[in-house]
């Protein structure tokens, strides 16, 4: 018990704190570390559960006066232990009703008999050629989402027949569990919170209440989508269960891989191979780029690995309006195989190399030269 904080230091209050007080500093830690609020937070959902297990203990007089004469060791049976945050709304809801969490947060806590759950998201998968990503298009997408079954409009029960109060529950859709000196309430194991249960099960459906569809959407992709990304499609998810919205589907983007580029945020690179006269000589080449070809102008004396910087021929990107660059890098390329010619012409060109060596190399035989009469 060393190790968890005094619950009233957890709720910010004093030790002589009034049931209102505690019920409003419990309110706005609430707001504070909320999961709908702190999306992916863990450590808000460990705020959450704290600041609700300090609650749960002072905002009962009883628990609170043990707390205060005993401290964490006169709670018989422990703290109360809410295995996740919909256990809290649902133990709460029964406390307070709408008075303090209906309007902080919109209804969620008035119980599952009471709120419409939204229907299931979905997943599709669509792959894009990288021209296409680049331009943005629009495409036909096919995935499969539940509908309400048809024959039982979503009751599960065989048609002339009617889902049966659970009788486990009695209907409320949730049961006390006792522990020690606390009762929180939890969902039926019996209806999953629904309240009914189903004998005669429809056929088609087997009893969910809801058939599985595909169905065919039309996406509009974006300019410059790139790998991995998320594009949503609102209310095109599954069917509510209870007359809820419809969830969403969310299509995953698949750039393929390119020929010629290779993708840098907004730029794009493209290796071109050129020849070692060309290099040493200068030229005029063809490079590819996502309009159409380019003509590129290698300078004299241009290294292999070299990088020539076109701009606007890149990418386009959602959020900018100018396109990234084409980053063109010429590689030098050395023929494995050679006729008599090129070999004799070759070998003339080694001859000069000898009487005109150039400054780096002459600067690399005199290091190399140095090196061996130090050794």
């Amino acid at each position: 018990m060393a190790d968890k904080r005094e619950y009233y230091e957890v709720l910010g209050v004093d030790r002589s704190a009034s049931d209102k007080a505690v019920s409003e500093a419990y309110r706005k830690l609430a707001m504070k570390y909320h999961p709908d609020r702190n999306p992916g937070d863990q450590d808000a959902v460990a705020r959450f559960k704290e600041a609700a297990e300090a609650f749960e203990v002072l905002s009962h007089p009883d628990k609170r006066a043990r707390y205060d004469r005993y401290g964490h060791a006169g709670l018989e049976g422990g703290a109360p232990q809410f295995r996740d945050v919909n256990e809290i709304f649902e133990a709460f809801s029964e406390i307070f009703g709408n008075g303090l969490f209906g309007d902080l947060f919109g209804g969620r806590t008035a119980g599952r008999r009471g709120r419409r759950r939204a229907g299931a998201n979905v997943r599709c998968d669509l792959s894009l050629e990288l021209c296409e990503a680049a331009q943005g298009v629009s495409k036909k997408v096919q995935f499969a989402r539940h509908e309400v079954c048809p024959t039982c409009y979503g009751s599960g029960a065989k048609p002339g027949s009617q889902p049966q109060t659970c009788r486990y529950c009695g209907g409320k859709g949730q049961v006390l569990q006792s522990s020690g000196i606390f009762s929180i309430r939890t969902t039926c194991p019996s209806c999953g919170g629904v309240g009914k249960v189903v004998h005669d099960l429809c056929h088609p459906c087997e009893g969910h209440g809801a058939i599985l569809e595909t169905v065919a959407r039309e996406i509009k992709v974006p300019a410059g989508v790139d790998d991995h990304t998320r594009l949503r499609l609102p209310g095109e998810g599954g069917a509510s269960p209870d007359g809820g919205p419809r969830g969403d589907c969310y299509c995953y983007i698949t750039v393929l891989p390119h020929p010629f580029f290779h993708r840098d945020e907004r730029n794009l690179v493209c290796q071109v191979p050129i020849t070692y006269a060309q290099a040493a000589l200068g030229a005029k080449i063809e490079v590819p780029t996502l309009d159409g070809r380019q003509t590129l102008d290698v300078p004299r004396g241009t290294q292999s690995g070299e990088v020539f910087r076109l701009k606007g021929l890149g990418m386009s990107s959602p959020g900018h309006r100018a396109r990234g660059d084409l980053l063109v890098q010429v590689l030098v390329e050395v023929p494995k195989k050679l006729t008599a010619e090129h070999e004799r012409l070759l070998r003339e060109l080694a001859d000069l190399d000898r009487v005109h060596v150039s400054p780096e190399r002459k600067s690399f035989l005199a290091k190399l030269k140095q090196y061996f009469q130090a050794g």
